[in-house]
């Protein structure tokens, strides 16, 4: 399988993926025995639930400081230090400063909801080729609903998709006011490119989470959170009916990767120019919450 590949927006570089557990990930999704494991076990949330638990005790807290130096992060940016998080878990959806993530401040942008690598379509229903060719997107599968989804169809659609090395929190792209959430329950393979270049269909038979957000500008956006082997866990933290800001906190992933879907009623936004050029090459974009995704059409 070739490597992970994307454009960095903040470096202005194209970059290499570190894989979390991708020797197990190239087994399970790339080898015969290891298809058969994910069919009888991996794919089951009794898996994650029982990776999840591995990950919050106590003994877990010992994986922080080198899970840290491995992948680079940067301490300064959490809300608390290192020493504070009684396991891997805590570590894992751990807050940040403010100052470590800034809010795009134009009155007519939407941000990005979540660290990671984006792909952004300017009509959901020209999907097509999604990380391998042939493979095309079913949006009244994602959503659960037909009628939701023809109303869509020719909406602007984002894909986010985050790796464990990430801040695991997810954000509202836009001020508005938000729904209850549905829960659509699946199974939970995995989400990373090395998966969905077999099948891009884990994207929408996975367990997933659907949030309407009322906005005065941009009409009702769809927020999606699609969980993924050893995510156990899509935690929601705002108050329904209640107005948020654009870039307040959502909810929260553990342990594991994950995704975030965005879905605009078309001719409601326009995306940003990096986002667009990245995304018709099928190269994702990383770009961070908080910074601009797109702006009023």
């Amino acid at each position: 399988m070739e490597p992970i590949r994307y454009f960095n927006r903040h470096t202005g570089a194209i970059e290499t993926e570190q894989i979390y557990g991708e020797g197990f990930l190239r087994w399970a999704y790339g080898n015969p025995l290891g298809t058969l494991a994910l069919a009888a076990l991996v794919k089951r949330p009794v898996f994650s639930k029982w990776y999840g638990h591995r990950m919050s005790t106590p003994a877990s807290a010992s994986r922080i400081a080198p899970f840290i130096a491995r992948y680079g992060l940067d301490p300064a940016e959490f809300a608390e230090p290192p020493t504070s998080f009684a396991s891997f878990n805590e570590f894992f959806y751990r807050k940040l400063q403010p100052a470590a993530r800034p809010i795009d401040a134009g009155e007519a942008s939407v941000v990005f909801p979540a660290d990671g690598r984006h792909l952004g379509f300017e009509r959901a229903s020209a999907m097509a080729g999604v990380f391998v060719k042939g493979q095309r997107f079913d949006l009244p599968a994602l959503l659960g609903d037909a009628a939701l989804a023809a109303r869509y169809a020719e909406g602007t659609l984002v894909l986010s998709r985050l790796c464990p090395v990430d801040y695991h929190r997810f954000h509202f792209p836009a001020a508005g006011t938000p729904s209850a959430t549905r829960l659509l329950p699946g199974p939970l393979f995995s989400v990373s490119p090395l998966a969905l270049r077999q099948r891009l269909s884990y994207l929408w038979t996975n367990k997933r989470t659907l949030t309407r957000l009322e906005t005065h500008r941009f009409g009702t956006v769809l927020l999606l959170e699609i969980g993924a082997t050893c995510v156990g866990t899509i935690a929601q933290t705002f108050s329904v009916g209640s107005p948020v800001a654009k870039g307040a906190e959502k909810g929260y992933f553990a342990f594991g990767g994950s995704s975030t879907l965005t879905l605009f009623e078309p001719g409601a936004i326009r995306l940003a120019a990096d986002l667009r050029e990245h995304s018709a090459t099928q190269t994702e974009l990383y770009a961070r919450i908080g910074s601009r995704m797109g702006s009023a059409a």
